[in-house]
């Protein structure tokens, strides 16, 4: 390259011209509706795997770690999503059970990051998103376990073309 990398990398364009519009004033009053609302504009979009997000997780020592996984469900619960309890990030929701999602649709130049404190669910319900799995063959698994990320923050961000980005921030009390 001819070029140092800084200057290839803020060459790469960002985000297309005909963003969509939001006007957090006008938003859902519930933040899971205006998640639906924007995933069915991402799904219209063309995103493909939009309800993949990032999850951010941390050892008892402060060790970051981040993954992509598949959101299961918004519940009553908090925002399911599902792995092994053995696994890297199983074992740091054990000692440390605060974690942080993100939703990234570019197309849309929309962000959705949900953060807050993660609880186990049910054996049973564990047992039925394991079986409920593509590809399920029948077999149980011990290890695998459903959690929900209760959010005590969310943010919506809208892209703007004119770099003057919005944020649509909320925050909950602790439960």
């Amino acid at each position: 390259m001819d070029q140092p990398f800084r200057s290839f990398l803020r060459a790469l364009p960002d985000f297309p011209s005909d963003l969509p519009n939001f006007d957090p004033a006008e938003a859902p009053s519930d933040p899971s509706e205006l998640f639906r609302l924007w995933l069915d504009e991402a799904l219209a979009a063309g995103v493909p795997q939009p309800h993949a997000f990032s999850l951010a997780t941390a050892d008892g020592s402060g060790e970051l770690s981040s993954r992509m996984l598949i959101l299961k469900d918004i519940s009553a619960d908090g925002w399911e999503f599902a792995t092994s309890r053995t696994s890297r990030k199983g074992q740091e929701l054990s000692i440390n059970p605060r974690a942080a999602m993100n939703f990234y649709w570019p197309q849309l130049g929309r962000q959705i990051r949900v953060s807050g404190t993660v609880v186990l669910l049910s054996a049973e319900a564990s047992a039925r998103d394991w079986a409920e799995r593509p590809g399920a063959d029948g077999s149980s698994n011990d290890s695998w376990q459903l959690y929900a990320l209760r959010p005590r923050e969310m943010e919506f961000w809208q892209a703007r073309a004119d770099r003057h980005h919005i944020r649509h921030q909320l925050s909950f009390p602790a439960s």
